[in-house]
């Protein structure tokens, strides 16, 4: 019988070990890897089941920051339109903390960028079907060098970019958002 075993107890304890490292590991690192952010992700605040609690955020602009060797310079852009590479995030980041402290939503018309003001609204129009969004940037991010916005899941199934993942936007700054979203 394996609890007669002298190491029956010891390897119980080593199984179980590893199995709440592997848990532990898969929601604090899923979804990006800390090698290449140089970051680890943020706490996951909300199981994302039913509506999302309220947590209001804060208005941030923040220090220059440096993500996978490329330094960015938040700042406010009051002028700022420009075209490019939008793709998405979903699930991975679904009930998170965002960048200024507001719990990410996949199910809410919002974007994450890397150097305007927290949180802003823009206008995200793709330039391949014409379908434009206000959304409210609250997060920082895409830190792939040739994006210039990150949208949530619904952002991206209303401007039909969810499909192919990404797709060419324009994104102009509207202005600051209220905090009270």
């Amino acid at each position: 019988m394996l609890s007669d075993h002298p190491y029956s107890r010891l390897m119980l304890i080593l199984i179980a070990a590893g199995a709440v490292a592997a848990c532990s590991n898969s929601l604090s690192r899923k979804g990006f890897s800390p090698s290449f952010t140089g970051t680890s992700a943020s706490p996951r605040v909300w199981d994302g089941v039913g509506p999302a609690p309220k947590r209001s955020g804060r208005h941030k602009l923040g220090s220059p920051y440096v993500v996978a060797g490329r330094t960015y310079v938040p700042r406010h852009e009051p002028d700022y339109d420009k075209v490019g590479i939008a793709s998405w995030y979903g699930d991975d980041f679904h009930g998170r903390l965002t960048a200024n402290g507001e719990i990410y939503d996949m199910r809410r018309f919002t974007a994450a960028h890397p150097t305007l003001p927290l949180p802003s609204l823009v206008r995200i129009t793709n330039l391949e079907n014409g379908q434009s969004l206000v959304v409210r940037v609250n997060d920082r991010g895409p830190f792939v060098k040739d994006r210039i916005i990150d949208l949530s899941k619904a952002t991206a199934i209303h401007l039909g970019l969810a499909q192919r993942g990404t797709g060419r936007v324009r994104v102009t700054y509207l202005g600051p958002a209220d905090l009270n979203g």
